[in-house]
């Protein structure tokens, strides 16, 4: 019997191995159409909006679509399977090329968000790949899938600004409006390798098989999962969408906020190659709180100074953190459902932390521009502390667990 479990794992962590290949190839390149929005969506919303601040506005409809596109992934992932949610993904992804391409050609704002929209929508499917890797993996792998497909990420920093770099006074004078056209054909090239992923098929009696998702969430350690994710991929997406308005408010080119966006991005993916070991070996709440320190820090950068150095160095810390704080907040999810619950609670995680992301990043414009950039990073501060005290809380009771555990039990009294 045992014999024959280590042999179905070995042949499950194969076809896992297969698949997280692929998904990593697709993490770059959704990744890449990414870093085409948020290296322009500011630029192009100071350019053609109707008042400055409405600036990050786009990038602000970028988040919506996120939080907007979660429920629906896990619904069709649930109903129909995860191949057909991401195949739906990356239509909207060429959408979004096509449309905003047409939007800066036609000098119009509320088209280019709409556009954005759709980008989002494309980002909240590709949320579900770290997930989809671990799908059937053994529990020892399911760590090291999730990092790896992030991992991908890595090629979407080098790919995405440079994209943008080499496209962008193609159609003068419309800055970028090719850049956009290219990220379609980028999406198309995506929605080729995901047709190829072999996922397992939806089982009819998983559609209402498991808990209630109430009794799931209200769990400790779903609560202190979902929050670490609440906190650090907002934190990290308010400094970010600042940052290429703020270095142009600066003074510094837009090649400038090109570089720093490139190299925030492989910060943000490039750990990914070892985060799975380290949460293997140390938990995955130290990996979290090292990555609300990492982000603490990049504030700490951020207020030190305003020349490209800063920026850059504010930028790629700021990657850093991320990554630990999120891939660790993602394993931590998925310590808190049976294989059957796995969609519909993964989906609200992602809801809970991409709706979050789109209240702040809506604030993201107006702050920047009536407080400044040292006010962007000053609020970073408060919600790290909060994440902090809530881990520390979670090993406490983790630790006193597991000393009850062991220790031996009392003789009755006499």
């Amino acid at each position: 019997m045992i014999d024959q479990t280590v042999t179905a794992e070995i042949s499950d962590d194969a076809r896992a191995r297969r698949n997280v290949a692929r998904l990593a190839a697709a993490q770059a390149l959704t990744g890449a159409n990414s870093a085409v929005i948020f290296a322009t969506g500011a630029i192009v919303g100071a350019a053609i909006a109707p008042d400055i601040s409405f600036a990050t506005v786009p990038l602000s409809m970028y988040v919506v679509g996120l939080a907007a596109g979660t429920l629906p992934t896990g619904a069709i992932s649930r109903r129909y399977g995860r191949r057909t949610a991401f195949i739906i993904g990356t239509g909207c992804g060429v959408l979004t090329g096509l449309l905003g391409s047409f939007a800066i050609l036609h000098n119009s704002f509320w088209l280019f968000c709409a556009a954005t929209f759709l980008g989002g929508l494309y980002g909240a499917v590709s949320q579900s790949y770290r997930f989809a890797a671990a799908d059937g993996a053994s529990a020892a792998f399911r760590p090291k899938a999730v990092s790896w497909v992030m991992a991908g990420g890595i090629f979407a920093g080098l790919l995405g600004p440079q994209l943008v770099q080499w496209t962008m006074n193609f159609w003068q004078p419309y800055l970028f409006a090719f850049s956009f056209l290219i990220q379609a054909a980028v999406a198309v090239v995506a929605m080729a390798i995901l047709a190829g992923v072999d996922l397992p098929k939806p089982a009819a009696a998983d559609l209402h098989a498991g808990r209630p998702l109430l009794e799931i969430v209200r769990q400790p350690r779903f609560i202190a999962a979902a929050l670490c994710g609440i906190i650090a991929y907002p934190v990290m997406n308010l400094v970010m969408t600042s940052a290429p308005l703020a270095m142009k408010m600066c003074g510094l080119t837009i090649s400038d906020s090109n570089f720093g966006l490139q190299w925030h991005i492989v910060a943000m993916y490039g750990p990914s190659f070892f985060t799975g070991s380290l949460i293997a070996r140390f938990g995955a709440p130290v990996i979290v709180a090292l990555g609300l320190l990492f982000e603490a820090a990049a504030a700490v950068i951020g207020l030190s100074g305003i020349t490209a150095p800063y920026f850059w160095a504010t930028l790629i810390v700021l990657g850093m953190g991320w990554n630990f704080g999120f891939v660790g907040a993602s394993a931590l999810v998925l310590e808190t459902h049976t294989p059957a619950e796995r969609t519909k609670v993964q989906a609200f995680n992602d809801f809970l932390v991409f709706g979050m992301m789109a209240i702040g990043s809506f604030s993201s414009g107006q702050l920047l521009a009536n407080f400044g950039w040292s006010a962007v990073n000053v609020v970073v501060f408060p919600p790290v502390a909060l994440g902090l005290c809530v881990l520390m809380l979670v090993w406490h009771a983790k630790r006193r667990a597991t000393r009850l555990e062991i220790l031996p039990e009392l003789p009755e009294p006499m």
